[in-house]
């Protein structure tokens, strides 16, 4: 068995908090004891293989930000103990450890200095450093002269300028353009294959199922589920609706699906079926047009009924969403018994497997108010249409011809 590169034993994090800045002064002239202990962290026990990936998700305040710095070395624990094996590499809030006045060439070399890279190293470095940071010549402008999107191209082209043992990064990508994001899971992905360890914290539930194996939900400081990312998922979005996190009812789940479903209950949905050529289908044929029709029982009065729908991949990556508020189709909102019919007249999934979600809430999006959210609710397989097999989770119709070159054949 590999041992861990990464291990955390019972780590906790205890800040003072005092009344006043006069309880403070207190205590530190007479050492009588103003402070009041706040523990933002409680034994908290994991382990991080090499090549695992990890995601960190958690409402603000759950303690994610302090775990990286502890993981990292940046804050020592109050309680427990952290095992790190290997170089680490990190990239927790945007601009720490970056000086304002210095060039990004300076903080990128004074980055590689503090991971312990030897001088002649880091010179060898610093072209491929400026090279995937793609900024031109700011490379050479001091810091305070960058958008927050420049500072996290630097941060993140010198902290994975060599491969390490641990990278830990903390929401930094969130501020980057699409096109740098990409390249900046790639290489993540790339440094996971040859073996290092990650820690990610991040709010896009996207990027966890994409790039983790595992995710880890912190709630009021400890650990409330560890599993593979679908799941972890799944409670972390109950949490963010209003009131679930304190007392939801978990409604019975119905045999048309396996996924987990909670909700206040005010609106149930009794039934969801996708359909082509007006039968139920669960194996679909790609640019056939399609129907998704659900039946949904209005039990109390309610305001701003929405029924939104999410389309995911077999890795659990969002395909299409959308819902009713933001096609401007009103609900009933009175007791009984209704059916809505969703027309998907453009049917382009690829090939492959997926899932479907469904939420009756409040409001324009889910946490707003959460009558009844039924994750996977359906699983369902699409197949090719009569033509050339695409891969992808879309199909564009593509089609190819050649034009013979003026003044010549091929």
């Amino acid at each position: 068995m590999i041992p861990p590169i990464l291990s955390a034993r019972g780590v906790g994090k205890c800040f003072r908090r005092y009344p006043s800045r006069w309880a403070q002064l207190r205590e530190v002239i007479t050492g009588t004891h103003t402070h009041v202990p706040h523990w933002v962290l409680r034994d908290l026990t994991f382990d991080v293989a090499p090549g695992e990936a990890v995601g960190l998700v958690g409402r603000n305040g759950a303690g994610k930000s302090t775990l990286l710095k502890l993981l990292t070395g940046v804050q020592l624990p109050s309680a427990g103990a952290i095992e790190r094996r290997g170089l680490v590499s990190a990239i927790l809030e945007l601009g720490v450890g970056f000086h304002p006045d210095f060039t990004g060439r300076e903080n990128a070399r004074q980055m590689a200095l503090l991971q312990g890279l030897p001088e002649h190293q880091v010179r060898e470095l610093l072209p491929a450093i400026e090279e995937f940071a793609e900024i031109g010549a700011y490379f050479d402008q001091p810091v305070h002269t960058y958008s927050t999107g420049m500072q996290m191209r630097v941060a993140f082209s010198a902290a994975t300028a060599v491969q390490p043992d641990i990278l830990v990064v903390d929401e930094a990508l969130a501020v980057g353009d699409a096109y740098f994001q990409h390249k900046c899971f790639e290489r993540i992905r790339v440094m996971r294959e040859g073996g290092a360890a990650v820690v990610l914290v991040s709010h896009d539930p996207t990027s966890i199922r994409s790039l983790c194996s595992r995710a880890i939900l912190l709630h009021d400081g400890r650990v409330l589920e560890d599993g593979p990312p679908s799941m972890v998922l799944e409670t972390y979005n109950m949490l963010l609706a209003p009131d679930m996190s304190r007392d939801y009812e978990a409604l019975p789940v119905s045999e048309q699906g396996e996924g987990r479903r909670a909700g206040t209950g005010e609106v149930h949905i009794e039934s969801v079926e996708l359909r082509q050529e007006n039968q139920p289908r669960q194996v679909l044929v790609s640019e056939v047009p399609a129907q998704l029709v659900l039946r949904l029982k209005v039990k109390q009065p309610v305001a701003d009924l929405t029924l939104g729908i999410l389309v995911r991949d077999r890795l659990g990556n969002d395909v299409f969403g959308t819902n009713t508020h933001h096609h401007g189709v009103a609900l009933p909102h009175k007791p009984g018994t209704f059916e809505l019919t969703w027309d998907l007249h453009g049917f382009h999934l690829g090939c492959g497997y997926y899932s479907l979600t469904v939420a009756a809430h409040a409001g324009a999006e889910h946490p707003a108010g959460n009558y009844d959210w039924w994750d996977r609710c359906l699983t369902f397989q699409v197949l090719p249409a009569n033509g050339p097999i695409s891969i992808g989770p879309c199909s564009l119709g593509a089609t190819a011809s050649v034009t013979t070159p003026v003044g010549g054949g091929l």
